[in-house]
């Protein structure tokens, strides 16, 4: 029997975890109950670093210093590409507000000895969201998917990064991807979505996934089709884990 933990549950005071969700808009409530399902272990994809997942809509990037404007980007642009895994929760039926680091907790097999894990946490708004007044030209609010944080974890430093090595093949192995610090509330009425995925071009340079002792010295034929699972089972239970910040609505005091 496969367990389907809920989106947010409690692992000790104000931390909780964005767990094993499922694919797609239908699966947990976006409350702290238990939601028992039969679900798949694991979501896998294929990662080919000959056709990276750009960090920004292809028509966006130009050859210049990265643009601060991506780190709130609209995600929609990825929609429909195989290579990136989507979990999101049910619509928020109150505000949640986190503050401070978040951690993607990951449990990852793949079939090659070496892969980088990019977590995105996004902040999904609803599809009738107003048009509002000083909004920057060319964003669209209304089903926006605007990214909140993003960051990656080189498979090869998953344990130091004086000390890399590859991954075994075909081993299931916990992978922690820190990503900074942030204050941000998730408004009643939205969703929280999370991204995996293991290419970010031009914004991370592209992993061979063949393990070699330095990337920058890779040759044509180290840079491999991979197939990566990220694993969401009771046994490896995969989440994003944060702090949630009470909010006192009558005084306005955290």
């Amino acid at each position: 029997m496969l367990l389907r933990q809920p989106p947010f549950r409690r692992r000790r005071p104000d931390v909780f975890c964005a767990a094993e969700c499922g694919q797609g808009p239908d699966h947990a409530d976006a409350g702290e109950r238990a939601d028992v399902a039969e679900v798949q272990q694991a979501s896998q994809y294929v990662s080919n670093p000959a056709d990276p997942v750009p960090y920004r809509a292809r028509e966006d990037i130009r050859h210049q210093f990265t643009p601060r404007e991506y780190m709130t980007d609209d995600q929609r642009f990825l929609a429909g590409r195989p290579d990136v895994l989507t979990f999101q929760t049910e619509v928020l039926d109150r505000d949640v507000t986190i503050a401070g680091s978040i951690s993607g907790n990951l449990f990852i097999s793949t079939d090659q000895t070496d892969a980088d894990w990019i977590v995105k946490v996004i902040d999904v708004f609803p599809n009738d969201h107003p048009q509002l007044e000083g909004t920057p030209d060319g964003i669209r609010l209304a089903g926006y998917q605007m990214l909140v944080r993003g960051d990656v974890l080189r498979s090869r430093f998953r344990d130091s990064v004086s000390d890399p090595k590859p991954l075994v093949a075909g081993e299931v192995t916990p992978v922690k991807v820190p990503l900074l610090d942030v204050f941000h509330t998730f408004k009643k009425g939205h969703r929280i979505m999370v991204q995996v995925q293991s290419t970010w071009f031009p914004l991370l340079d592209r992993n061979p996934q063949k393990y070699v002792d330095n990337i920058y010295k890779a040759a044509a034929e180290d840079f491999v089709t991979a197939s990566h699972c990220v694993w969401h089972s009771p046994d490896h239970p995969s989440h994003i884990e944060f702090r949630k910040m009470e909010v006192n609505q009558g005084t306005g005091s955290r």
